[in-house]
């Protein structure tokens, strides 16, 4: 069997990876696969005084054993994955391709905030995890509301709780939650203010080759369609998944959590035009600088490979 390591995942990014990984269906494509934690002594801290991703590290926890060679794959936002990539140690680390789950996330404020409207955050201190995917998310809604001389956002921890608990605190005036969070800040009252979905993609390094990443998708895949017949029966992880650390999770049921925010799709290639209008989209907020040609942050070879390889 191939050995596949990955850096550990959540299900509201990975809910179809875990689903392959306990049914079994990666062994039966002839991969075995392995799990690396990305958390440990990860820095739980807002700081409100640091405002631009520019002082941040890309791969605080995302890519942070993939940098280290203790992974041969990861999943993070597409985004985030961009500069990820265009800043790695790592020479062939490349994305392959879009990932299953299609993130639902949310912008929350407190129940007693005056805030209602996107709009009303206008030079109100919105805390976002800098390079993962509720960061640039926010950054999408809050233009569609506000000049980006008004949006103001400081760099707050990655994992949903710790971001809760700074808003529910009064540190942070909104924030950005993931499933099952966004569920739990629902029944405690707070008021979701803008929501998305977006997307994520795999980045890997020459081990992966398209082969691997064929046997791969082809896993996930059928957990995708093993979700799609029956997501109550799935919303149970995202509750297992965060309870043991959280005993406030543990109060949930799957019955709480809307069908309608979890979406998982097949993997599949990054278009084109999304990757050149993703691109431009990161540039024109001071990131990605670097990057001239953004085709060179995808192992094309890998990426159409593997797809066919899957279908």
């Amino acid at each position: 069997m191939k050995k596949l390591v990955l850096e550990n995942t959540a299900p509201f990014q990975g809910l179809c990876e875990l689903v392959a990984y306990q049914e079994g269906l990666f062994e039966k494509e002839g991969l075995l696969v392995e799990w690396v934690d990305r958390e440990a002594g990860v820095d739980r801290k807002t700081y409100t005084d640091i405002t631009d991703p520019r002082d941040a590290d890309p791969h605080s926890s995302h890519g942070l054993m993939f940098e280290q060679g203790k992974a041969d794959m990861y999943n993070a936002c597409e985004w985030g994955n961009y500069c990820r990539v265009q800043d790695t140690s790592v020479q062939t680390g490349r994305q392959i391709g879009r990932r299953s789950i299609v993130t639902y996330a949310g912008l929350v404020v407190r129940p007693d905030s005056p805030v209602y409207t996107p709009q009303q955050l206008a030079n109100r201190l919105v805390g976002v995890p800098f390079f993962f995917g509720t960061h640039y998310l926010a950054l999408h809604m809050l233009e569609g509301f506000l000049p980006r001389d008004q949006i103001k956002v400081c760099k707050a921890p990655m994992g949903s709780k710790y971001r809760f608990d700074a808003m529910m605190s009064g540190e942070i005036e909104a924030t950005t939650l993931t499933e099952p969070y966004l569920t739990l800040a629902e029944k405690k009252g707070c008021r979701i203010v803008a929501s998305a979905f977006f997307h994520g993609t795999e980045v890997a390094s020459d081990k992966v080759d398209a082969e691997t990443y064929g046997m791969f998708n082809r896993a996930v895949c059928e957990a995708v369609r093993r979700v799609n017949a029956d997501k109550k029966k799935y919303m149970q992880y995202f509750i297992d998944y965060h309870k043991k650390s959280d005993p406030e999770i543990g109060t949930l049921t799957a019955d709480d959590i809307r069908e309608s925010r979890i979406v998982v799709v097949e993997p599949a290639p990054i278009p084109a035009a999304e990757l050149e209008r993703t691109a431009a989209w990161i540039k024109s907020w001071g990131m990605l600088a670097e990057t001239d040609d953004v085709t060179e942050l995808v192992n094309m070879d890998v990426q159409t490979g593997a797809h066919a390889a899957a279908e």
